[in-house]
Parts: C-alpha cells; sequence; structure tokens
C-alpha cells in the first residue's frame, strides 16, 4: 500500500530540516597545527574518568604522552592527524552545529581559516608578555584595521606572569581606550604543566584575585577569565561579585574535568547568580571532537534551565563582543 504525503506536510518537513541549529559562540578556539601538543594522534577522554597521576621517577611528559596514546576510556576523541584535516575537521564542526568561534593562534594561521570559514571565524590575537612581539601599538592597529576582535588568550601565567603585573599594563590601556575585549588565561593549563617545560607555571597564579589590581586601574576594560579560574572557586565568586564587569568561559574544564566537578562548579557560578556572565568556550586545539563534547555537555546539565543554556552557549557572548542585530540575525538563519 503507497502512502501519499500531503504537499503541505512535505513543505513543513522541508523546512523544519533546512532551519540551522541554535547557534552557539566558541569563545576560546585555537587555529594550530595537528602537531601543537606532540606528534599526533593523541587522545582526550571527554568526560576524564580520572587523572593520569605520576611515578616521580618517570618523565611526566613521557607519562602524559602515553596516557593520550593509550586513553582510559572506551570513546576518546582523537586529534587530527594532519594540518589540514585539523581545519577541515574543526571547521565541519563549525557549519555543522552553527558555531562561531573566537580564535587565536599565529596571524598567518587564523587568518587562513577566517579565509576558508570567514562566516564562522571571529580572529583574536594570543599573547604572552616577554615571548610575543606584539606592542600596544600593533595591538591597536589589529583591531583598528579588522584583523582581530579581541585580546585573546592572554596566556602570561605560563610564564608565572600575573595579569596585573605592570608590563602588561599598556595593552590594557590600549583595550579600555578602544573597547577591546580580553581574554585572559586563568586556572587550568595542562595537568603538570611545569614538568612539560612551562617551568614558571604555578598553581598560585590559578586564582582570579590576580585581576584584581589590573582592574582597578582599567575599570572600562571588557575582561573574561578563561577556563572560569578552575578551581579556585569562592575567588572567582568574589571577584564576579566585587567586579560586575568581568565575565568567564569555561575553556579547558568543558572538556578536561570529570562531569560531576565540571557540574559542580557550574551550578555554583549559576545559582550564585551569575548566569548571565558564563559563556562556553571549548579551548579546542588539535581534538575538534570537543567542541561537540563540550556544548553536550552544557546542553545536558540538569540543574540549567533552557533560558541558562542559550545564556552559556550563546547570548552572554552577543553582549561581550558587541554583535550587531544583524549578525545575531545571519547566526539565527534570518
Amino acid at each position: 500500500m503507497r502512502f501519499l504525503i500531503p504537499p503541505a506536510l512535505l513543505l513543513l518537513t522541508s523546512v523544519a530540516w533546512s532551519q540551522p541549529l541554535p547557534p552557539v559562540i566558541d569563545m576560546h578556539m585555537h587555529a594550530g597545527t595537528a602537531s601543537d601538543n606532540g606528534p599526533p594522534p593523541l587522545a582526550l577522554c571527554v568526560p576524564p574518568p580520572s587523572l593520569p597521576l605520576r611515578d616521580a621517577k618517570r618523565s611526566w611528559e613521557e607519562v602524559w604522552i602515553e596516557w593520550q596514546r593509550k586513553p582510559p576510556c572506551s570513546d576518546p576523541v582523537w586529534s587530527s592527524a594532519t594540518d589540514s584535516a585539523l581545519m577541515a575537521e574543526t571547521l565541519e564542526v563549525l557549519e555543522r552545529r552553527n558555531v562561531y568561534g573566537l580564535t587565536s593562534g599565529r596571524m598567518d594561521l587564523v587568518e587562513k581559516w577566517r579565509a576558508a570559514a570567514p562566516g564562522r571565524i571571529i580572529p583574536s590575537a594570543m599573547f604572552r608578555l616577554t615571548r610575543d612581539r606584539l606592542s600596544p601599538a600593533g595591538l591597536a592597529a589589529l583591531f583598528t584595521s579588522g584583523r582581530v576582535a579581541a585580546l585573546a588568550e592572554v596566556t602570561s601565567q605560563y610564564l608565572g606572569i600575573s595579569p596585573s603585573d605592570m608590563r602588561f599594563d599598556p595593552y590594557l590601556a590600549v583595550a579600555e581606550r578602544l573597547d577591546i575585549p580580553v581574554g585572559i588565561h586563568i586556572g587550568t593549563g595542562p595537568p603538570g604543566a611545569p614538568y612539560l617545560g612551562m617551568e614558571k607555571y604555578r598553581a598560585a597564579l590559578h586564582t582570579p584575585l590576580t585581576l584584581e589590581d589590573a582592574l582597578m586601574r582599567h575599570p572600562g576594560v571588557r575582561v573574561f577569565v578563561m577556563h572560569a579560574g578552575w578551581p579556585m572557586l569562592d575567588d572567582m565568586l568574589a571577584v564576579l561579585w566585587v567586579h560586575p564587569q568581568v565575565y568567564v568561559e569555561l575553556g579547558g574544564i568543558i572538556f578536561g574535568l570529570p562531569r560531576a566537578d565540571l557540574y559542580r562548579y557550574l551550578q555554583r557560578l549559576v545559582e550564585s547568580g551569575f548566569g548571565k556572565r558564563v559563556m562556553f568556550g571549548s579551548d579546542n586545539m588539535v581534538w575538534p571532537g570537543v567542541i561537540e563534547r563540550g556544548i553536550r555537555a552544557v546542553e545536558e546539565a540538569p540543574f540549567l534551565t533552557e533560558t541558562q543554556k542559550r545564556d552559556i552557549l550563546y547570548n552572554n557572548a552577543t553582549r561581550i563582543l558587541r554583535l550587531s542585530d544583524a549578525d545575531m540575525a545571519r547566526h539565527h538563519g534570518r
């Protein structure tokens, strides 16, 4: 027996299939090479069932790489095999999940990725004090020319440098004058970072309290704390309370923590009244699959309302990026 589908129903079905998924803004992406985190392939358990441990007689680098070669889970996310695959696989996820990514890295790679997906890649300037040659004037030129939309990720913590260090002050002055959003790494690096060649990385710099002097000198800067200052939750809450212009994004904790700990941290941020200042970030480096896993972590959070999920995945970021009505209409397929 043949069943005829009414033309009106066919039209409604085709329209439904053509509607894009609700948009997501990823406030923490990287344009890089497939070997940025070591020779591929490398795997991550997302979320991890546990974190690796080290016998002090063994090299931590050896243990860490071994853990990524033989991940302790049945469904790991594997890194891309080549540079071209990394770009293609990342852009495929962005297109399929309707994601727009604030993307940093080497400027030539950021611009290559942006050229390949001009509507999806929001370029950002990565910066580390004492390592990178970007000057305050250079930052101003990048922003006013439209080559970048933000200064992020600022990774001076890897060199043991606080965001309130006076050497960073001229960059904050430019950001304040030109209204440039600034995303600062405060919190998680790779586990055991000082034993992976980052000798000056210190847990003491995980606290968002290191931001306070800089915030008071430059109260007009749009700052977001990358990795949400984990695990210094009380310090993060204190900074959000005292400095109402500060936002956070979830970054590395969205895939690096066991799910229960991620949810405890996120739930406290939201239930303390700061749900309008929490943003999604995947911290995708060489594992494009973490973007989708991270989105699902927010979507599946049982303590979040649908409004809170949309705020974290999209709405909050539109404010700190100052997106236009036209930008947001385009993101929603209108």
